[in-house]
């Protein structure tokens, strides 16, 4: 292994704890947080793109965070949002809800939100079920999952002091959303899925 490699691979780890101490403290996204950290170690330079951690090596690091500093509380809060989440997609059945993020790899924390993804033919329909509920939402856009350059609406809104927010797919998404990019790190899951989570981790 070359001494240039090696620099790499430390400051790619640097930049990937840099995140994650920011995802995990604050609640960033990961590409805010690896920009932001990446800014923080090297200035403002032109980032290589080889230098930037991926994804999933944020992760890894978001865990050993939680790990070390918040082993007394993060199991419970992320039962809980788990909980709070398989109560929302079974109320939100004929939407088809997928959940996603934090809360279902297991890295979510205080400041993390619920993030669903909804499958539907009529994006208006889960505007008027939220409305019918008293449910006041603000609309955004989130980037697609799969199809650059095509953002999808999202409704957030609270439930208690829980940040949710609904991401709204064409229904013929479905199939691409099937198919895990990687099978040990499933991106999303369905509600018989989020249960069996809820059922193995609670006392």
């Amino acid at each position: 292994m070359t001494s240039q490699a090696t620099e790499t691979e430390m400051l790619r780890a640097e930049i990937a704890a840099a995140a994650a101490r920011m995802i995990a403290e604050d609640g960033a996204d990961y590409g805010t947080a690896k920009r932001r950290a990446a800014r923080q170690i090297l200035g403002d330079v032109r980032v290589r793109g080889d230098i930037l951690p991926d994804n999933a090596q944020i992760e890894d690091e978001v865990r050993v965070y939680n790990d070390l500093f918040f082993s007394d509380t993060q199991p419970a809060r992320l039962l809980h949002l788990r909980k709070l989440a398989l109560q929302l997609m079974e109320e939100l059945a004929d939407f088809s809800p997928y959940l996603t993020g934090a809360v279902l790899n297991g890295t979510a924390g205080d400041q993390s939100d619920i993030h669903l993804q909804l499958f539907v033919e009529n994006a208006k329909d889960v505007a008027v079920f939220l409305m019918n509920r008293n449910i006041q939402f603000e609309v955004s856009e989130s980037p697609h999952f799969h199809k650059r350059g095509e953002p999808v609406e999202t409704l957030s809104f609270l439930r208690g002091n829980d940040g949710v927010h609904l991401a709204l797919y064409d229904y013929n998404d479905r199939r691409a959303a099937r198919k895990p990019a990687d099978p040990e790190r499933p991106e999303r899951a369905n509600t018989e899925a989020v249960r069996a989570l809820v059922e193995k981790a609670a006392p």
